[in-house]
């Protein structure tokens, strides 16, 4: 069998991605189905307040939020995103996300060739 660049997920079976990370009180959880020098893909569930500290990435990341409510700041901007609701935070801009309530994302890193 060839091997697979996509973990901790079924194949050949139709998902929702937010049915695949669980919340707990008062954590951040994630769970990572890809993790390599071009990309990552990570799936998030915040307890409600909880939050990933301001820090900058060498890729630029895509949040896709698939339940509650995030609040995203980039650089001095803040942003608040609904279930469904998707944006790009650009490399190397500081960048933060805060859950105003119970919130799931599927967060999509892509690093340069360089990197």
């Amino acid at each position: 069998m060839a091997d697979k660049f996509i973990k901790n997920i079924d194949f050949s079976k139709v998902h929702t991605l937010a049915e695949l990370v669980s919340y707990q009180e008062g954590q951040v959880v994630s769970k990572t189905l890809a993790q390599n020098k071009a990309l990552s893909l990570t799936l998030f569930a915040f307890d409600a307040e909880e939050e990933i500290s301001t820090h900058e990435s060498s890729g630029d990341a895509m949040v896709v939020v698939l339940d509650g409510q995030a609040e995203i700041t980039i650089g001095s901007e803040k942003f608040t995103l609904g279930q469904g609701e998707t944006i790009v935070m650009p490399a190397r801009v500081p960048h933060a996300v805060f859950a105003k309530e119970k919130m799931k994302m599927f967060l999509i890193v892509v690093f340069g060739q360089n990197e």
